[in-house]
């Protein structure tokens, strides 16, 4: 499939394509939809392999973001940029301001903010060539780290989750298995520890897993995260994940984690609900993060304001699961009809303008 199929496919409204030699950027920037607001988005650096690859991820990342922030009921659209490189060994304020420059050209359209390889040091870097950015550092008034409101917000959903599917929402005792021990998970992991819960921990770099290790968590191989028995299983790493491979293989009742677009196809969604298990939509429970920023934009920023609208994934994640009860349809489903119908809400009323 082509560029402009892809997009077309996906109702995409652009995709600019940035460059800059002199150091070393080459990135992509996706705006899916702007019908709520600007599109926003965090900015992903990871060294995919073909540039086909990187297109189909930020593509694909963009729309999850329309999605996330209208079930989030913000007045946020979907956007994401994305710099092929290696977050551990290529990045440099050179590349970062150069990715501001790109974004600043978009006049406002694009909003970023930190994702995968990308810091709140990292920002404030993209932030000195364009006002189109937050999650700064909180001590340049900004909202600082985004993954602390997800980690919450991906608890919140574990707990729903739990609600819905054993009838409590205690994590006591309950193993759960972190795939991938990042920023998300630094930031979950002491809610579940808190808790009562016991960690089942891999990723590939070795401090994560020792910083998981001083947590009190098993450690296992990435390869072998798919086979443990497990009560929760948390995709907290990369996309993708959730596919016919991978699927047959798990041993747990509930998925919930912080990575974006676990699914590989909307199928693999029906194949999770036949195996009786019950999965948290990933833009549902993952909303902390875009919550946290939106918080920063057009006012001071507040933490008890993005932590009280944090609180509220619970209660959508229930929605979510109820909606997919309701009408006999996956939860992957449900959430996404809860948004594009508010979506289409929005456009309908655009017409007495």
């Amino acid at each position: 499939m082509s560029i402009l199929e892809q997009m077309y496919t996906g109702s995409h409204e652009q995709l600019l394509i940035c460059s800059e030699p002199s150091v070393g950027l080459k990135a992509l920037i996706a705006v899916h939809d702007t019908t709520l607001g600007p599109a926003c988005g965090g900015c992903r650096i990871w060294p995919h392999k073909t540039e086909q690859d990187a297109i189909t991820d930020v593509l694909r990342l963009s729309e999850a973001m329309t999605y996330k922030s209208a079930a989030a009921d913000l007045s946020l659209g979907g956007g994401k940029a994305l710099i092929i490189a290696d977050p551990r060994t290529d990045k440099s304020e050179g590349l970062m301001r150069a990715l501001g420059v790109f974004i600043e050209s978009l006049g406002g359209k694009y909003i970023t903010t930190e994702d995968v390889g990308c810091t709140p040091r990292d920002i404030e870097y993209v932030a000195r060539e364009t006002k189109y950015a937050v999650g700064l550092p909180t001590s340049m008034g900004g909202s600082g780290e985004t993954s602390i409101m997800t980690g919450l917000g991906v608890y919140l959903g574990m707990k729903a989750c739990a609600k819905s599917k054993w009838g409590s929402d205690s994590l006591a005792g309950k193993r759960v298995a972190l795939q991938g021990f990042g920023h998300v998970s630094e930031r979950l992991a002491p809610h579940l520890i808190k808790e009562g819960a016991q960690l089942i921990v891999c990723d590939l770099y070795e401090d994560a897993t020792e910083k998981a290790k001083e947590m009190g968590a098993q450690i296992v191989e990435p390869k072998d995260i798919y086979d443990v028995d497990c009560d929760i299983f948390a995709p907290n790493a990369l996309g993708g994940i959730l596919n016919s491979t991978t699927i047959p293989r798990l041993k747990c009742d509930i998925i919930a984690g912080g990575a974006n677009n676990q699914l590989l196809t909307k199928d693999d969604a029906i194949t999770i609900t036949k195996k009786n298990i019950l999965y948290g939509p990933d833009y549902i429970i993952n909303a902390g993060g875009i919550i946290n920023a939106s918080c920063e934009i057009g006012s001071a920023y507040s933490e008890s304001r993005a932590k009280a609208k944090t609180e509220r994934i619970y209660e959508t994640t229930l929605n979510v699961i109820e909606m997919a009860k309701r009408e006999d349809i996956t939860t992957a489903e449900a959430a996404e009809r809860l948004a594009k119908n508010r979506i289409a809400s929005v456009k309908a009323i655009r017409r007495f303008r």
